[in-house]
């Protein structure tokens, strides 16, 4: 396994869009483990393909506190969606910001599994939001399209200024 590199933003690979998986394979299984072990690692809840530069149409997600209840969505489509709820969302392409995002509260959600086999889940609450979020990634979406134009340049300044800092280090 290996940890990849995140794409940060304003990086604009962030804004490619995912093509779908055409054959869950070795290949496919490899990145979903390497995924896996970069987000634990950045101590992130999920991980989109497009934010490791791959534009495989995958996701990888987990919120446990242990880390023991990995899930894999290959080629995930929502088929429903009920509720709406505001919360605050963070994003590893965006590290150190967090701002409110309005969400469904409900969902269902087609894909495959990390070995392609078709599943179907109901999400709520924090699973539900996470799936949105990372489905937003792989449609080339970030959580802070959803904020005002006046806050998105204010988290770019920001960002940029932190990388050039840290460049100069």
């Amino acid at each position: 396994m290996a940890i990849l590199e995140i794409l940060r933003y304003p990086d604009s690979r962030l804004r490619n869009r995912a093509k779908p998986v055409e054959q869950v394979d070795t290949k496919i299984r490899q990145l979903v483990d390497d995924m896996f072990e970069t987000m634990y690692d950045a101590s992130g809840l999920g991980l989109a393909a497009t934010q490791v530069n791959s534009t495989k149409r995958l996701f990888v997600l987990d919120i446990s506190e242990q880390h023991d209840d990995p899930l894999c969505l290959i080629n995930p489509e929502i088929i429903s969606k009920e509720g709406e709820e505001r919360e605050d969302e963070g994003c590893l392409s965006v590290p150190g910001v967090y701002e409110p995002v309005k969400r469904a509260t409900h969902i269902r959600v087609r894909a495959l599994d990390r070995d392609g086999n078709p599943i179907e889940l109901d999400l709520e609450g924090l699973p539900a939001v996470c799936v949105q979020h990372e489905i937003d990634h792989l449609d080339g979406k970030l959580f802070i399209d959803y904020l005002s134009s006046l806050k998105r340049a204010r988290i770019r300044k920001k960002l940029e200024k932190e990388a050039r800092q840290a460049d100069d280090e």
